[in-house]
C-alpha cells in the first residue's frame, strides 16, 4: 500500500509507545499479526495495541493470516482512507469517539463517572465501550452501549477487563451482567460473586474518614465499614 507524504507524517506525528509501535511496524512491513505485536513486542493483549492506534483516528483493518505454528490468527493493515473522521460511525473496528458522543452522554447523565458517580470536569471524562469491543465487537451506534468514566475508573475497568477470564471465552451475555459495564445493574464483578459500593467522603465528611483510619487503620478500614453496616441493619431488623 502506497502511503501519501501527508498520510506518512501524520502516522509518525503519532508518538505514545504503544500505538508508534504498531504503526511503524505497519509502515514497514505492511502488516502486524497480533503473535508479532506478542513475542517482539510484549503486548499480551493485542487487540489493545490496536485500538489505540483507532483510537488516534487511524483506519485498521483486521483480517485473518496463519500464525507460525498453523493457527488462524489476527493481523492489521492500514485501510483506505488511513485517517477517518472522528465521529461514531462504524469503521473496521474499534470506533473513533467524538464530542458529539460526550456531549449527548453528558446531557442525559450529567458530568458525572458511571463507575465512582462522582461529578467530574467534562474534560477529565473519558468515554468507554460499556462491552470491550474485543468482546462485543461491532456494537449499535446509539449512546447507551458507551459510558462516561474517570481516567482512574477507566484504567481499573482495563486491567479488570483484560485478566477476567471472560476476555479469552468472550461471552458478551457475562459482560451485559459486570459491574463493570452496567454499575446501575449487575449480578457479579468480573465473573465473581461480589457488590462494590464505593464510597466518597467529602467536605466535613472527611474528618469521619480521618477518625476512622486513625481507630482502625486504613488497612482494615473496609472490614470495619462493613461490620458497621452489618450490626446497623441488623439493629435495625429487630427494632
Amino acid at each position: 500500500m502506497k502511503i501519501s507524504k501527508n498520510d506518512l507524517s501524520k502516522l509518525n506525528s503519532i508518538t505514545d509507545k504503544r500505538p508508534s509501535t504498531v504503526i511503524q511496524h505497519i509502515i514497514k512491513y505492511g502488516f502486524i499479526t497480533t503473535e508479532e505485536l506478542t513475542n517482539k513486542y510484549g503486548y499480551e493483549h493485542a487487540p489493545r495495541a490496536a485500538r489505540d492506534v483507532r483510537e488516534r483516528g487511524v483506519n485498521l483493518e483486521t483480517y485473518k493470516v496463519k500464525s507460525s505454528d498453523g493457527r488462524n490468527i489476527a493481523a492489521y493493515r492500514l485501510g483506505t482512507p488511513i485517517f477517518v473522521d472522528n465521529k461514531v460511525s462504524k469503521v473496521a473496528g474499534r470506533t473513533a469517539l467524538s464530542s458529539a458522543l460526550k456531549k449527548a452522554l453528558i446531557e442525559k447523565y450529567g458530568s458525572v463517572c458511571f463507575v465512582h458517580l462522582q461529578p467530574m470536569e467534562e474534560r477529565l471524562l473519558q468515554i468507554d465501550h460499556r462491552i470491550p469491543y474485543e468482546i462485543g465487537g461491532e456494537q449499535e451506534d446509539n449512546i447507551d452501549c458507551y459510558m462516561l468514566l474517570s481516567p482512574s475508573a477507566n484504567r481499573a475497568k482495563s486491567w479488570t477487563c483484560e485478566h477476567c477470564q471472560n476476555w479469552t471465552k468472550k461471552d458478551v451475555g457475562v459482560c451485559k451482567n459486570c459491574f463493570w459495564a452496567h454499575p446501575e445493574n449487575y449480578t457479579h464483578i468480573a465473573g465473581k460473586e461480589e457488590r462494590q459500593i464505593i464510597i466518597t467522603f467529602t467536605d466535613n465528611e472527611i474528618e469521619d474518614y480521618n477518625r476512622l483510619i486513625s481507630l482502625v487503620g486504613i488497612e482494615k478500614a473496609e472490614q470495619a465499614i462493613k461490620e458497621m453496616i452489618h450490626t446497623s441493619i441488623a439493629s435495625s431488623g429487630r427494632a
